[in-house]
């Protein structure tokens, strides 16, 4: 097994909005926002070389949406996911499996691509990778997500017969040395890959934590839906993963792409953070 690090570009969030009921005075000093209260997030995907299959975790928004849809998000950087890709010698064409935690606009956007008027899977020797309970969830959206949830990163993927559904278990395995965690605080039924790589196990964090500054607990994002399911979620992860020694990877630290724990006064806190690439 092989695991790269895929950088899909930068974007900018609302502070506020990511921080939730933590107040500016703190989260400030965390990750520092501009004159319009936007701090700078990763879009960090993962790629697994392993057995004859290419699996890529999430893809972040894509370029297909118009030019005011982009003026939101102040996309930045230099990095793309086909730049990302190419780096390690690999092409779109060559990606076999594309799982998506959940279908955020900002996850799922590459998912799908313009080509003349019509819109086409991107990776079109793919099989898509979703859960019935959340593809349902996604496109019947609530009120509050709709945003979120756009239709044309969406129900190209279904109308284009690529996509499948994963099992709402328990820890289901996805394939050989990956299994898959469901949580539901921040929308329903997001999964999290978990990663049995040599002897260490890596969990691909999506949104239950977005970024190192989100490992204490009162952190969590005003996007959540059940913000104490996830409140529950997170307590109930971080002693585990302090227990079991879990890595952590992390989708959208600007900085930070893993990270391990360590018990503080305080809590919980990240301890060691390394790249992707440093894992032996």
């Amino acid at each position: 097994m092989k695991l790269y690090s895929i950088n899909a570009g930068y974007f900018k969030l609302d502070g506020g909005a990511m921080f939730g009921v933590v107040p500016k005075s703190i989260w400030s000093k965390l990750n520092p926002s501009d004159e319009n209260n936007m701090c700078n997030w990763a879009m960090r995907c993962m790629l697994i070389e392993d057995e004859g299959r290419l699996i890529l975790i999430d893809n972040g928004m894509g370029y297909k949406q118009d030019e005011k849809f982009f003026s939101y998000y102040y996309l930045n950087g230099d990095d793309t996911l086909e730049k990302s890709l190419a780096k390690h010698g690999f092409s779109k064409d060559d990606i076999t499996d594309v799982f998506l935690t959940h279908l955020h606009f900002d996850h799922c956007g590459g998912s799908i691509e313009k080509d003349g008027d019509e819109l086409v899977p991107a990776f079109k020797n793919a099989t898509y990778w979703s859960n019935e309970n959340h593809w349902k969830w996604a496109t019947n959206p609530n009120d509050r997500e709709k945003a979120s949830f756009l239709k044309e990163n969406i129900l190209p993927i279904q109308q284009s017969r690529q996509l499948e559904f994963i099992d709402t278990m328990d820890e289901i395995e996805f394939a050989k040395n990956i299994h898959v965690r469901f949580v539901s605080g921040h929308t329903e039924s997001m999964m999290l890959p978990q990663i049995q790589y040599k002897d260490k196990t890596i969990i691909f964090m999506a949104d239950l934590l977005p970024s190192t500054f989100h490992i204490p607990v009162p952190y969590i994002m005003a996007y959540d839906t059940r913000p104490l399911e996830t409140l529950r979620e997170k307590k109930q992860f971080l002693n585990e993963a302090l227990q079991k020694k879990f890595l952590l990877f992390f989708e959208h630290d600007p900085v930070i792409e893993c990270c391990n724990l360590k018990l503080t006064d305080k809590g919980i806190r990240s301890n060691e953070t390394f790249m992707l690439a440093d894992i032996l």
